[in-house]
């Protein structure tokens, strides 16, 4: 949520330039296969432009993304074996200008608690033309008890920090895909449509950061084309691409898919607001996010992104989208008209909840709940006002209905933190304790922890950022969080995990048959 940098110190290379000057420099630096797709080109075979991923992953069905060069077919084969020697699936579909030549299928039909394989390749709409064939691998989820583990973080390419080959790119992605999670939830800030990447910037060591520069992402993006620009911009790493093409994720946005705190009417440029009252920018920001994100589409709600996943009896996963259904007044307008979710939302969040038997209801949220922040919830101490309101309803819906076993998951504010909220602690208590962990940024800026307020009683149990702010990733203070579930026991271990995957923190949480807060064990308050 940090503001934008908006200005290039030199011209931006235009993509043919960038892609002919840059070879030999991800050659160089160990990086070079992100160039082949655009090297090796025959002139009659569609190929794979920026890599694959796989999302949304549940017991029999799974998405699968991927980018052409040219309008062609995709064809996408599942296996069991990672020979391919049996195909489970096969579907195809189309990608075409339209959708920038994106195209993704939900397959279904999988077995459950399976590693699957699975392979893609683009085909010319006449026969015999195909592609080179990229494969790519996801685990089901489990229709049993099984042991789960998965990842979470946010922020990525962020205050200018993007892809620096002499410092290994993206590292984080590295990282994590060393950790072999079942899955990983990215919590927003995919992109940072509003932060153009310059060529170079100096770091307070006096050292210089040397980004790869594309056309697209040199400047704010206010078109269709810009936006898409800065997903492109992210799959030239090579660590990015590993990553998705081996752990599927779940994929919430938040902010900077947009621009900084945005709001939905409160959001425009040049292009202005449709004739409904919707901000055209938006819907330019909405459309690439859908198009280049692997997440399944919901019948007769195009666009919407929150949703609940379903990983088998220990875990549920809700997505909630923090964005697009709040008030326009930057949690500040008459103390009830203010909006985090939205009723529609929250009456669908405590529905599903309700709902849930899975052991373990994990929220991934988009922002924090307890720390400051006039774009955000909390607005200081004392009881709860504005968008807090809503929090409020959620929390005391949940320890009305005796709900048990919910923790919180998000990112956004580019440092770790494990935060537990009791009411004994609280000016709100109608509420049951609850465990809220905060980790990132994934590749941007870091800064200092934040202002917690009493109103719902949250304590930092840990936290580590640096001192000030917008820290360069090369300094190691880059963030994810791992979640492991025990199959057996069905313990919860939640570790705050850095760049070098050094386990920073952890805490066991045991789930509770009654309405009582998880107790933990590797931890005391």
């Amino acid at each position: 949520m940090a503001n934008a940098i908006r200005s290039a110190r030199q011209g931006p290379l235009t993509r043919r330039q960038f892609l002919a000057r840059s070879a030999s420099t991800m050659a160089v630096a160990g990086i070079g296969t992100i160039a082949k797709p655009y090297l090796s080109r025959a002139a009659d075979r569609p190929l794979i432009a920026d890599g694959i991923q796989s999302g949304d992953v549940e017991a029999g069905s799974a998405v699968i993304w991927a980018r052409a060069d040219r309008p062609s077919r995709m064809r996408v084969e599942c296996s069991t074996m990672e020979s391919f020697a049996s195909i489970v699936r096969a579907a195809s579909i189309d990608a075409l200008p339209g959708r920038d030549l994106t195209a993704k299928l939900l397959i279904d039909g999988l077995p459950a608690g399976q590693e699957i394989f699975y392979r893609v390749r683009f085909e010319g709409f006449e026969a015999g033309h195909a592609g080179a064939t990229q494969t790519g691998r996801f685990r089901t989820a489990p229709s049993e008890r099984r042991s789960v583990s998965f990842l979470w973080s946010g922020d990525t390419a962020g205050q200018g920090w993007g892809i620096d080959p002499a410092r290994g790119g993206m590292r984080t992605y590295r990282t994590m895909l060393q950790n072999r999670p079942d899955f990983f939830i990215h919590c927003g800030d995919h992109i940072y449509a509003d932060c153009p990447i310059e060529r170079e910037l100096k770091l307070p060591n006096g050292g210089t950061w040397r980004n790869l520069v594309t056309e697209e992402k040199s400047v704010v993006a206010h078109s269709l084309e810009q936006f898409r620009g800065n997903y492109k911009y992210n799959l030239l790493d090579e660590n990015f691409r590993a990553f998705h093409a081996q752990v599927p994720m779940l994929a919430q946005w938040d902010d900077h898919e947009v621009t900084n705190d945005w709001s939905p009417l409160g959001t425009s440029d040049a292009t202005g607001y449709a004739e409904d009252g919707s901000s055209l920018m938006v819907a330019c920001a909405r459309r690439a996010f859908h198009e280049f994100m692997p997440i399944r589409s919901i019948p007769a709600r195009d666009g919407r992104i929150y949703r609940k996943i379903a990983y088998g009896p220990l875990l549920d996963v809700f997505l909630i989208d923090m964005r697009s259904y709040r008030d326009s007044s930057g949690n500040s307008g008459d103390d009830r008209d203010t909006s985090i979710f939205g009723a529609t939302q929250l009456a669908w969040l405590k529905r599903e909840l309700v709902a849930s038997d899975a052991t373990w209801k994990v929220i991934a949220a988009d922002m924090p709940i307890g720390l400051f922040s006039e774009d955000a919830i909390a607005l200081g101490d004392g009881p709860p006002e504005r968008r807090e309101h809503e929090i409020a309803d959620l929390l005391s819906f949940i320890k009305r209905a005796g709900l048990r076993n919910i923790v919180w998951l998000t990112a956004d504010m580019h440092y770790t933190a494990a935060h537990h909220y009791d009411p004994g602690r609280a000016v709100f208590q109608d509420f049951e304790p609850f465990w809220e962990f905060v980790s990132g940024p994934l590749h941007a800026g870091t800064w200092a922890p934040g202002k917690l307020d009493n109103t719902f009683g949250p304590k930092a149990i840990y936290q580590k950022g640096c001192d000030g702010e917008n820290l360069a990733p090369c300094f190691g203070m880059q963030f994810f969080g791992r979640v492991d579930i025990d199959g057996g026991s069905g313990v919860m271990t939640v570790t705050l995990k850095d760049v070098d995957d050094t386990s920073l923190w952890s805490v066991d949480i045991v789930p509770q048959p009654d309405a009582r807060p998880g107790l933990l064990v590797a931890q005391h308050i």
